[in-house]
Formats: C-alpha cells, structure tokens, sequence
C-alpha cells in the first residue's frame, strides 16, 4: 500500500514536471477484499488493490484536475500534461482560491508513526490530533477469517433451518494531499463490515454492522439476530396501512434520515436547493433532536481533513430542534460571505467538509452524530411502553418526493413486527411510507442510547433507535 513518503516523493516528482502556478495532488486508495456467500456457502472472493493519484494545476482563475492510477515518470508527466492542458481552456473561475497552507487549512495534524515532517508544516499553527483507525488485526484479515466469520454465520441458519446470505468485506486504506504551498495531509484506515440476510419460507431478517476494528464485529451474534427476526416474521398477517407509532431500529433511522444531509450545505444554501433554505434558526424538528458533525467521535470513521486539506470541524447542525448551521467548503464560505446571504447562524467560515475542487457539490456533512436523549431507553422499553404500533428493522427502496418538506417514500423490509399492549405479537407484511422529515422529527416519544450503524440506502453514521408516533404507512406490500 502507498505510503505517505511514497507519496511525497510522487508530489515531488508531479511538481518537477509542472509548469502550473499552482499543484494540488490527492492521494487515495488501498487494499479491498470482499467474502460473498449465498444459499449458506461461499460463491465469490475477490480483493483489489489500487493507489489513485489526482493532478488539478491552476493558471490564475482556471483550473482542471486530471487521474492516473501510475506512479513511473512517463505517467506522471502524461498527467500533469493532461491536467495542465486542460486548465488552459477553462474560463477563469472567479471564486477559484489559491490552494490553502497549513494556517489555511486549520493547522496541523499530530503526525501518525512513520509520518516525517516538512519544513512548511513547523509554521508556528495550531496543531490538532488526528483519530487512530486503523487497527492491525483489521489490515491482516485473511481469506480464511473472513470465511471462518461466514462459517458461523452458516452455522446459525442450518441450526435454525434458514438459508443465509450476506458479505464480510475487510481493507486498509489511504488518503492524502499535498500542495505547492507546502500543505500536507495523511490518512490510513482499515475497515470491516458484514451482512447478512437469514431467509424463511416466507419471511427474512437482516443485520449489518461496520467497524474499523474487525474486533468489534460479532459474525454469529449478527446472524442469531437476523435469524431470530426471520423466525419470528414467519406467517406475516396484513395490517391495514394508516398512521401508527413506530419504533424505528437505528439501520432504519440511518436510511431515512441520511437523505436530508445533502442540504446542510453552504452551496445548497447558496443555490436555493436546500430544504434549509430561509430556515436557519429555525425550530425543525423536535426538541430533542440535537445532531452534530463529529468526526473524531470514538464511533465514527473517515479522514479528518476534506478534499482541500482543510481540518474537519465539529459542527452543531441541529440543537434543541433548531436548525444552527450548515458546513462550508472554503470557496463557499467566500461566496456566502460576498453575498450577504442572511441564511446562516454563527460565523461563515471553512469547516472542512469540502470535496475537492473542482466540483458543483460544494461540501457535505459526513460524520453524523445524533446526541440522543438525557433519558435513553431500549427497543424492549420502547416496545413494553407501545400500546398498538409498529416495530421496523429497516427501509429501502427510499425515494424523495418532495424536497421542502422533506417528504420521503420506500418500504419496510427483513423483519416488520406488530406491537400490541407492550408485546411483539407476529410479524406483518411490509408497508410503503409516506413521511416528512420534519414531521417524523418533531414526532419522536424515545430515543435509545446511540450507536455506530449503517445500511444500505445512506452513509454510516451514530443514530439511535426511535418511537415516533403518527408514521405514515400509506399501502401494504405484496410480501
């Protein structure tokens, strides 16, 4: 895997070959290994390795960015050359910036072992500690773990005579940047993630974890859950659709509440397309609803800089219900500082959520964190305290209606439970919603103590489980 002096001696190399006035590298990739199993035994493994290097040079206002996956010098003049040809036939950008320093950028990281020092990152600005994950026994994960992991994952659906399906994937990966104003930027991670999908007759059940320690992810327990769901969703009756308290499992509340964070976005903001435009400081949701961006929370995973270098901020979106802020590329914050735009609370300045320039995204927030509640309580309270609802593992198939309001259609799927007097009593078959955003989180009774989750329709993120009450189903499913 590229290393960071590797990678320095490439910049190195690209800066040599350039004639640009300005040079800004990025650096990414790393090892991928992928287990995928099916009707309880293992059909595919595959794993890949490759190291991407991005060129973008600037001449004054115009720039262009340009990719190879080559570090000979033969490659790396093609793409510089590339690059830099087409940058010339740009038209001058007037909110382009000069690539940032380390000041700029928001200081400096602590440096990881093997990291060495550059003259320019010694300027006397704050330096700021990069979060550790990557973990050794995550980057050796062999063939043989991952199948050893769906071994067990077999074991439980034979003993429960279900049929299994899923994927234990691993890798260590990289990322970095590096820019002729001397700014230099390194990351590693390593990840491990499985599914699994336990199929009945006529019912499923499902459960995903991820981590950057594999030492945390428990392949027989995740499969004991998804098979208890499958077992007790079998013979699903049908429940008329209408309005009913849900409790929504926190994979559920990941994949639609994860549809709303492309708005939190200063360029959002700036070209009308957010939800959030004309509402900052606004009361949204409920009030206990607080979400951050945090990501050097101990159960997030990601990069601590964005695609410019500049350090990743802990940003307060929600407090209390009301809308606080939105995060900023450098470029936007410029914009919106320019434009007198009256839609934002607090200072307008980079937060390091860019993507790299040049692009027409802006920035986006990436490390949810949801605060939860002062009085969490479990699915079980939460299900012993539901008179007549709904319990649901996860959504899919989740589409945007109306951009606004936040409206919101998919389907419940892999374990859908009826609730009756404080008991689970059998499983139903699936619904389509129907549900605003903001309705759902100005409607949230309990919320349990958050967890790193992910799914399959949004990004990781640190949710809760939640009770909401008035959830609209609008019909039933045919299975």
């Amino acid at each position: 895997m590229l290393t960071n002096e590797q990678a320095a001696d490439v910049f190195d190399r690209i800066r040599k070959f350039s004639t640009a006035d300005e040079v800004e590298v990025l650096f990414s990739g790393g090892r991928f290994a992928l287990t995928r199993f099916a009707n309880n035994t293992i059909h595919q493994n595959v794993a890949e390795e490759n190291h991407v290097v991005s060129v973008r040079t600037a001449f004054g206002q115009k720039t262009a960015r340009a990719t190879t996956n080559k570090v000979d010098d033969d490659s790396l003049r093609l793409v510089v050359r590339n690059s830099e040809s087409l940058a010339r036939v740009q038209h001058p950008d007037p909110d382009l910036l000069p690539v940032p320093d380390a000041a700029a950028a928001g200081g400096m990281l602590q440096l990881s072992s093997g990291q060495s020092e550059s003259p320019e990152q010694r300027q006397s600005v704050p330096t700021r500690v990069s979060p550790s994950r990557y973990f050794e026994q995550t980057a050796a994960i062999t063939p043989e773990l991952r199948a050893e992991g769906v071994r067990k994952i077999v074991a439980v659906a034979e003993r429960h005579k279900l049929t299994t399906a899923g994927v234990f994937s691993s890798g260590e990966h990289f990322e970095g940047v590096f820019n002729s104003r001397g700014l230099t930027r390194w990351h590693t991670q390593t990840s491990a993630e499985i599914s699994v999908t336990m199929l009945g007759a006529d019912s499923s059940g499902w459960q995903k974890a991820s981590s950057p320690d594999v030492g945390s992810l428990d392949p027989g327990r995740l499969a004991e859950i998804a098979a208890q769901k499958a077992i007790d969703s079998a013979h699903p009756r049908e429940v008329a659709a209408g309005k009913y308290t849900v409790i929504l499992e926190p994979a559920a509340v990941l994949d639609i509440v994860g549809f709303m964070f492309w708005d939190y976005s200063g360029m959002a903001i700036l070209d009308q397309r957010s939800f959030l435009t004309g509402r900052i400081g606004s009361k949204l949701f409920g009030e206990n609803i607080t979400i951050l961006d945090d990501v050097a929370h101990p159960l997030q995973a990601g990069s601590p800089f964005d695609g410019e270098g500049v350090l990743r901020k802990r940003v307060a979106l929600v407090e209390n219900g009301v809308v606080k802020r939105v995060v900023y590329a450098r470029g936007t914050a410029e914009r919106m500082k320019r434009s007198e735009h009256k839609d934002h609370v607090g200072p307008i300045e980079p937060t390091g959520h860019g993507f790299p320039p040049p692009n027409e995204i802006g920035e986006m927030p990436l490390n949810i964190v949801f605060a939860g509640s002062s009085h969490p309580q479990s699915v079980e309270q939460m299900i012993a305290s539901t008179e007549r609802g709904v319990l649901v593992t996860r959504l899919w198939y989740i589409r945007e209606v109306e951009p606004f309001e936040k409206m919101l259609t998919g389907m419940t799927r892999d374990g859908t439970f009826w609730v009756e007097n404080g008991i689970v009593q059998h499983g139903i078959r699936n619904f389509r919603f129907n549900e605003s955003l903001l309705h759902m989180l100005s409607n949230v009774e309990a919320m349990s103590v958050p967890v790193r989750s992910c799914g399959e329709e949004s990004f990781d993120m640190v949710v809760p489980a939640m009770k909401v009450r008035d959830f609209n189903f609008t019909e039933v499913t045919k299975f």
